[in-house]
C-alpha cells in the first residue's frame, strides 16, 4: 500500500515496529520522562515560549478543538471564525454548541483570506478569533502573517488548527502571536491516529486557569495538572505516544523542523510539476505544502481514486460536496520519498493510456 491521503500517513519502519510491541504500563516514571520529552520537544518545534505547555488528549483533532473551546472561551467571548469550509464550519459548530458567541467569516471554496475581508472586523470588540490554517477540505492555507497581524492589532487572542500543516509549512508561535496551537499524531507526525496536541501558550494558560471547564474527560487544568509530573489524567493511548517520541527524535535527529518542512516542499513541488502534462488541474493559488487538490479535466474524480485503489494500491483523499465528482486530493506529509512520487505519475500514465484519464 502507498498511501497519499492527508491522514492518516506513511509511517517510519521505527513508528511501526513500535505500534507491533506489547502496549507497556505507564504509571511510572519510565513513562512520565516519555511525556515530559515530548511536551517539550513539542514546545521546541512550533517555537513556543518557556512558559507554554503541551497537554496529549487521547482523541482525534477535534477532541482538541472542543477542548480549546470549552476552556479558552466563554459566555462573555466574541468571537471570529473563518470558515472556508468543513473544518472552518466544524469550529463554528462548536462555539455554537457552546454559547460562545461568535460570528463567521465565510469563504468561498478555496478562497484564501485577504487584509480587505478582515479589515471589515476591525476594532469590533472580537476577543478571539478561530482558524484552520490549512483548510484540508479545500487544501487552502490561509495567511497566518495577515491573520496574526489582525489579530496584533486588535488585541485578540488567536487560536490556530494547525492539524494539517505541522511540520509541513514554517509556524512560530511567539513570533506569529498564536496563543493556542492544535495538531494531530496522523497527519506529519506520522503516527496512527488517536492523539491531539494543543499547546498553550502565557495568555491561554491564564484564561484555562480562569474559567470553569464544564467537562471531566477534557478539563485543560486537569491535564495540565497531571502533565507536570509527566502523566495524564485517564488512561492515554499509550502506545500511540511512544510512537510520537521516537517520531519526534526521528525529526530532531534528521535535522529538526526547518528540514522536514524542506522535504515535505520538495514532494509536494515535485507531484505538482510533474501532473502538468496530465489532463489534470490546480485550481487553488494558495496552497501549503501538506496537500494538492487536483481537478480531472476530463475525468470523474471518484473513477480514478477507485481505479488507483483498486489497480495500483496507491491511496489518495477523495473530496465531497460540490466538487467531489471533479477533485481528489494528494498528500505530500508523511513517510513519502520522490520515488513513490514516481509510482503515482506512472499510475496517472498508465490510467491515461487506458483511457480512464482523460
Amino acid at each position: 500500500m502507498l498511501n497519499f491521503t492527508v491522514g492518516p500517513v506513511m509511517s517510519s519502519e521505527k513508528v511501526l515496529e513500535i505500534g507491533g510491541e506489547q502496549t507497556p504500563y505507564f504509571r511510572n516514571d519510565e513513562f512520565s520522562q516519555v511525556m515530559l520529552e515530548n511536551e517539550k520537544l513539542m514546545k521546541e518545534f512550533v517555537y513556543a515560549s518557556e512558559d507554554s505547555r503541551a497537554v496529549f488528549i487521547t482523541g482525534s483533532g477535534t477532541a482538541a478543538m472542543e477542548t480549546t473551546v470549552m476552556n479558552v472561551f466563554n459566555e462573555d467571548d466574541k468571537i471570529l471564525v473563518i470558515n472556508g469550509g468543513g473544518f472552518g464550519q466544524r469550529f463554528a459548530d462548536l462555539c455554537e454548541l457552546h454559547n460562545v458567541h461568535h460570528e463567521e467569516i465565510k469563504l468561498d471554496f478555496a478562497q484564501n483570506i485577504t487584509k480587505e475581508i478582515l479589515d471589515e472586523y476591525d476594532n469590533q470588540g472580537f476577543t478571539g478569533l478561530l482558524v484552520n490554517i490549512c483548510e484540508t477540505s479545500s487544501c487552502v492555507y490561509y495567511d497566518l502573517d495577515l491573520i496574526s497581524e489582525f489579530c496584533s492589532k486588535n488585541d485578540i487572542f488567536l487560536v490556530v488548527d494547525a492539524i494539517s500543516s505541522f511540520l509541513a509549512n514554517p509556524l512560530n508561535m511567539v513570533e506569529d502571536n498564536i496563543d493556542v496551537f492544535i495538531t494531530g499524531a496522523q497527519k506529519a507526525l506520522a503516527c496512527p491516529p488517536g492523539i491531539s496536541i494543543i499547546v498553550l501558550g502565557d495568555k491561554a494558560l491564564e484564561r484555562v486557569e480562569n474559567n470553569q471547564c464544564k467537562c471531566m474527560y477534557f478539563d485543560l487544568k486537569d491535564m495540565l495538572k497531571n502533565g507536570e509530573r509527566g502523566q495524564t489524567p485517564f488512561t492515554p493511548a499509550v502506545t500511540i505516544l511512544l510512537q510520537i517520541n521516537a517520531r519526534l527524535n526521528e525529526i530532531k535527529r534528521n535535522g529538526g523542523v526547518e528540514a522536514e518542512i524542506k522535504r515535505t516542499e520538495i514532494l509536494a513541488n515535485d507531484f505538482r510539476y510533474r501532473i502538468k502534462d496530465l489532463p489534470l488541474e490546480i485550481k487553488c493559488d494558495c496552497l501549503g505544502n501538506s496537500v494538492t487538490g487536483v481537478y480531472c479535466i476530463n475525468s470523474q474524480a471518484n473513477d480514478i481514486v477507485d481505479a488507483l485503489k483498486n489497480d495500483y494500491d496507491i491511496w489518495v483523499n477523495p473530496n465531497g460536496g460540490e466538487v467531489g465528482e471533479k477533485m481528489f486530493r494528494v498528500g505530500h506529509i508523511g513517510n513519502l520519498t520522490v520515488e513513490d512520487n514516481d509510482k503515482l505519475i506512472e499510475a496517472f500514465n498508465d490510467l491515461e493510456k487506458r483511457g480512464l484519464l482523460k
